[in-house]
């Protein structure tokens, strides 16, 4: 099966939808923020503290557009949106789909954004930082999941069954 690249804001279940999918589906699971504090030995925090958003930025994209994988489900962090590079590689190798939370439901569940290494604009809200990466994501994604009032389950459930249309 082709890849699978969940994209969402932070919060949006990206990883945990993520490896209900690669566990139903037979697939392996990656995580890139994980992948990126594993090799650079630092948080997601610590890596854009140090090279501020921007350095953050193309640190990721370099790891996103090397990627070479198969049969995976791919979990990159909310930003990836920003990195058009990046995008480029992931829709050459697989399928994108986006967790679509509303901004409230994000409000709710997201918590400590500095402590979660959200890499925001400096003066941005979060509505600010919401409504910019939503119109990435919309445009980006081949899949598009509204995940309102669906579980994690429900949502991955809800993903199979779509793949499945799509042939």
């Amino acid at each position: 099966m082709r890849n699978l690249t969940m994209i969402g804001m932070p919060s949006s279940g990206k990883s945990v939808i993520g490896v209900l999918l690669a566990k139903r589906l037979g697939m392996s699971f990656l995580d890139l923020d994980l992948l990126i504090q594993e090799r650079s030995g630092k948080l997601l925090r610590q890596l854009i503290e140090e090279h501020g958003r921007e350095g953050f930025l193309r640190i990721e994209e370099g790891y996103a557009s090397a990627l070479s994988v198969r049969n995976t489900v791919i979990s990159p962090g909310g930003s990836i949106c920003y990195e058009r590079e990046a995008m480029r590689h992931l829709r050459e190798i697989s399928t994108i789909i986006y967790l679509d939370i509303s901004y409230p439901e994000m409000e709710r569940r997201i918590g400590d954004i500095t402590a979660r290494g959200v890499a925001i604009p400096e003066g941005y809200t979060l509505l600010d930082l919401y409504r910019e990466r939503a119109a990435l994501y919309e445009k980006d994604a081949d899949i598009r999941i509204d995940e309102e009032g669906l579980s994690p389950e429900e949502t991955a459930e809800r993903i199979i069954e779509l793949l499945g249309k799509r042939g």
